[in-house]
C-alpha cells in the first residue's frame, strides 16, 4: 500500500513524520519514557495527579449509572451548553446563546482543529505568539496554512507591539492567542489585547483564543478577548474542563463564537469525532457552576505549589521566571552551566531523578536557539511530589558544572 506524496509533504511539514516516514517523535514523549524508565519524577507533561472536585466526579458516575451512555447531540447536552453560556456571562459579562453560539468538542485541541481546518485555506497566514504550545504548527501545516509568528521576549515573555503589528498583514486569515501561555505562564495584558483586537478590525482577520488556564492564574485577572469592544464578532473563544476541574482525560472542551463562526466549525468538527464524552458533560455541567469558593481554591492551591517547586528551582541554581498562571514554570539553566536545556533534560533524570521538558520544543528550530537554555517544569502535582523533586534538584547546586 502506498500513501501520496502530497500527503507525506504535508504531513512532514506538520511534524507528524520523519524524513524516513515513521511517526515522529517528540521530545515529550521522549521525556516521558525517559521518566517511566528510570523512575524519575515526570514534571514534564501537564497533567495534574490528583483527581478533580468530588462532586464533579459522583455527577459522571451517576450519569453512567443512569444510562447516559449513548450518542450526546452533535453540538453537546443542552445542559452544558446552558452551563457554558452561564459561565461566560458569570466571569465575564459575555451573554451567549447557548443553542446558536456554542459548541461543545473532544478538549480545546479538537476545538483547535476543526477551528483551524474550518478557517484556514491553503495559503493563509495564521499568527501566534512563540514558543506556542505544539499542536499550533501542525494543525496550521495540516490546514496547509503558513505559520507565522511573534517572539514572547523575555524577561517578562510579552510581545513587542512593533513586532506584532509587523506580523498582522492582509494576509492574515487568524491571529491564535494562548492566554493563559503555555509553556511561559504569561497572562496577556489588556494592552496587547486591544492591539489584537485592532489589527484584527485592520486586516479583516479572526481572533482564535486558547484560553483552557482561564482559572488558573495568580494574582493577574484573565480577559477574555472576546470581551473587549469590537472584538466578539470576529472572535473564537476555546476552553475546556480538563485543566480546570483536573479531569484532562475526559477531553471535554467548547468553543463559544457568533453562530456564523459556530456552524463553520461545526461543519468540519461533525467530521472528526462527531461526539464524546455523553457521561461527562451533564457533570462538567455541574462543574461550571460550583461556587466562586472553589474557582479561588484551585488557583490558589496552584499557587502554592508554583512558590514551592520555583523555590526549589532557584535553590539548585536556576534562574526563574515565576508564571503569572498555567500549570508550568520556567527556568534557565544557563546559570547551571547549559546552554542547551535539551541535553540537561536528557541528563536530568540521572543528576536529580526529575524530567522537564526544553522550551525549544515549543519553537521553530530557527528561532529555538533564543530560547535553548530555558527548561519548563510542570507543578501541577502534589506536594510531596513537589517536595521531593525539589530536595532532589537541590543536589544540582552541589554537582557544579
Amino acid at each position: 500500500m502506498t500513501i501520496s506524496g502530497s500527503w507525506q509533504r504535508t504531513a512532514r511539514g506538520a511534524g507528524l513524520l520523519a524524513p524516513d516516514g515513521r511517526i515522529a517523535s517528540t521530545i515529550f514523549a521522549e521525556m516521558s519514557s525517559l521518566a517511566q524508565a528510570t523512575g524519575a519524577i515526570n514534571l514534564g507533561q501537564g497533567f495534574p495527579d490528583e483527581d478533580g472536585p468530588a462532586e464533579v466526579l459522583d455527577a459522571a458516575r451517576r450519569a453512567i449509572a443512569d444510562g447516559v451512555n449513548q450518542y450526546p447531540p452533535g453540538t453537546g447536552i443542552p445542559a452544558l451548553r446552558q452551563a457554558i453560556a452561564e459561565h461566560q456571562q458569570r466571569f465575564y459579562g459575555l451573554r451567549v446563546d447557548p443553542d446558536r453560539e456554542v459548541l461543545v468538542t473532544a478538549g480545546a485541541t479538537e476545538a483547535l482543529a476543526a477551528t483551524i481546518l474550518a478557517l484556514v485555506d491553503d495559503g493563509d497566514e495564521v499568527v501566534t505568539l512563540e514558543p506556542f504550545y505544539d499542536a499550533y504548527g501542525g494543525l496550521i501545516s495540516l490546514a496547509r496554512g503558513i505559520h507565522k509568528t511573534v517572539p514572547l521576549r523575555r524577561p517578562d515573555f510579552l510581545p513587542d507591539h512593533d513586532e506584532l503589528r509587523a506580523a498582522v498583514t492582509d494576509r492574515t486569515r487568524v491571529i491564535l492567542i494562548n492566554t493563559p501561555h503555555n509553556p511561559t505562564g504569561t497572562v496577556l495584558p489588556r494592552e496587547t489585547l486591544e492591539l489584537i483586537v485592532e489589527l484584527a478590525h485592520e486586516h479583516d482577520a479572526i481572533i482564535v483564543t486558547d484560553e483552557v488556564y482561564e482559572h488558573l492564574t495568580f494574582g493577574y485577572p484573565h480577559i477574555p478577548v472576546a470581551a473587549l469592544p469590537g472584538a466578539r464578532e470576529r472572535t473564537v473563544t476555546i476552553s475546556s474542563a480538563g485543566k480546570t476541574f483536573s479531569t484532562t482525560g475526559w477531553k471535554i472542551g467548547w468553543i463559544v463564537s457568533t453562530p456564523e463562526l459556530v456552524t463553520a466549525v461545526l461543519a468540519v468538527k461533525q467530521f472528526l469525532t462527531y461526539v464524546n464524552g455523553a457521561p461527562f458533560q451533564p457533570a462538567i455541567a455541574l462543574g461550571l457552576a460550583l461556587p466562586d469558593s472553589f474557582y479561588d481554591g484551585i488557583a490558589a492551591t496552584l499557587q502554592a505549589k508554583r512558590d514551592l517547586l520555583s523555590q526549589g528551582l532557584v535553590k539548585a541554581g536556576f534562574d526563574v521566571t515565576v508564571p503569572h498562571g498555567t500549570y508550568f514554570v520556567v527556568a534557565d539553566a544557563a546559570p547551571l552551566g547549559y546552554a542547551d536545556a535539551a541535553t540537561l533534560c536528557r541528563e536530568l533524570p540521572a543528576l536529580a531523578g526529575v524530567v522537564g521538558v526544553p522550551i525549544s520544543a515549543f519553537c521553530h528550530e530557527e528561532v529555538g536557539q533564543e530560547y535553548a537554555s530555558l527548561v519548563r517544569f510542570a507543578f501541577c502535582k502534589k506536594v510531596d511530589v513537589l517536595e521531593r523533586a525539589a530536595a532532589q534538584l537541590a543536589q544540582l547546586a552541589r554537582l557544579g558544572r
